[in-house]
């Protein structure tokens, strides 16, 4: 224990240890890690031991998987089940415009092959899950969680409390970041913290904006995704003091950085196993939406062709994303009232709501149908009925109605 600091973790010992040797064109290619006391010449035989698995390709993978691969880890394997889209490149460096349609590990394995050939990457194009994440750790040192959602993050963090694998953590919102590494069984004299000792639990789902939803300014990632390549750097090679039960937290907008120290929750219990047969580690649903109607974009689309003077009543739809979110696409026509607003607008009969659900019936959408599954949950106990959420929102639209939106 820091007694300056109180957190747990000072140097630890390497995670990994050495290759025996180092070619001449690995020397020349690592010099510059040579020439560091702190890394030199062993530090980088262990470098080239280490075994890393990366999850997500994306804002934080891509310079993580960069910056690791240009480090010289030995074995990088990166997991993704997306594919590149035009949206990505505005952060995630490690693909580029050829790429745009093609699964993001393939495009990361080849630029990575480009830029450190000798290191050996495995692209695994898949969804992550509770049936598959305890076969994929086996045989790495060390775990980066670049993923995107809150499912995710704590199905790495339990999946590794059990194996015991160190976590690289990091996450990102907008302009502002955290950074942590977690650790179920560390070496003494250091203090195991995990993901659930910060954050018992998930939040809601819906109640926190994604990066798709809110927004992130690319050079966040960047800036982050380096650090987390750096936490990863220090715990193979022994290197300077890990963030262990430490968190990072910064806001670039606002250029400020400041350390909190982790815990150890005394009243939590260990994670032992994994929930069987599914994926939704969270478990967790939007307050009161589990009865809420919902309607398929496709049949939505029929309702709207068929309404008419000798039809049925056309639905009215309410868009309850962000501003900036509108500003891409929108479902047309459609009234906006944006979620946090939905209660408010309810509450007022000449409000936008009651002047829409005066005209017909209500369907409520957003990016994905999480959102406008609470807003319409949010409707029916303000009084509103037949209020329905459009079945995966303007990403389903998109898909299954109107290809010409620019997705997000």
């Amino acid at each position: 224990m820091n007694p300056l600091t109180g957190d747990s973790a000072g140097t630890l010992p390497p995670l990994v240890d050495p290759v025996p040797d180092l070619t001449a064109e690995e020397r020349a290619r690592y010099s510059r890690h040579l020439l560091l006391g702190a890394i030199g010449d062993e530090g980088q035989r262990r470098l080239r031991a280490a075994s890393v698995f990366v999850v997500g390709a994306g804002g934080l993978g891509a310079p993580v998987l960069m910056y690791l691969a240009a480090a010289g880890v030995g074995r990088i394997t990166v997991i993704d089940d997306d594919e590149v889209d035009l949206g990505n490149l505005q952060r995630q460096v490690i693909h580029s415009v050829p790429a745009i349609g093609r699964p993001k590990v393939d495009s990361a394995r080849e630029r990575l092959a480009e830029l450190a050939p000798g290191v050996r990457v495995e692209a695994v194009h898949a969804r992550l899950d509770a049936l598959n994440i305890g076969a994929l750790l086996e045989g790495h040192d060390l775990v980066m969680d670049g993923s995107d959602n809150f499912s995710t993050r704590y199905l790495v963090s339990d999946a590794c409390e059990i194996a015991g694998i160190p976590v690289v953590w990091g996450t990102i919102d907008r302009f502002r970041a955290q950074l942590a590494v977690f650790w179920s069984r560390p070496p003494a004299p250091a203090v195991a913290v995990t993901l659930r000792d910060l954050y018992p639990a998930p939040p809601p789902a819906g109640s926190v904006p994604s990066c798709a939803e809110a927004g992130v300014v690319g050079a966040l990632c960047g800036t982050v995704g380096s650090m987390m390549a750096m936490e990863a750097i220090k715990l193979i090679t022994g290197a300077g003091r890990p963030l262990l039960g430490r968190l990072v937290v910064m806001d670039l907008l606002e250029t400020t950085h400041r350390t909190v120290t982790i815990r150890p929750d005394p009243s939590r219990t260990p994670v032992t196993s994994l929930p069987e047969g599914g994926d939704d580690i969270c478990g967790v649903r939007p307050p009161g939406t589990d009865d809420v109607p919902t309607v398929a974009a496709a049949d939505l689309a029929a309702e709207l062709a068929d309404a008419g003077p000798s039809g049925s009543v056309a639905p009215v739809l309410v868009d309850v994303r962000g501003a900036g979110e509108r500003s891409i696409a929108m479902i047309a026509p459609s009234v906006w009232v944006p979620l946090d607003s939905v209660a408010e607008d309810a509450a007022d009969p000449t409000g936008v709501l009651g002047r829409a659900a005066a005209r017909g019936p209500l369907v409520v959408y957003c990016k994905s149908g999480v959102r406008s599954a609470r807003a319409a949950a949010t409707l029916a106990v303000a009084g509103f009925s037949g209020v329905r959420s459009l079945e995966g929102g303007i990403e389903a639209w998109t898909r299954d109605v109107d290809p010409s939106l620019p997705g997000y």
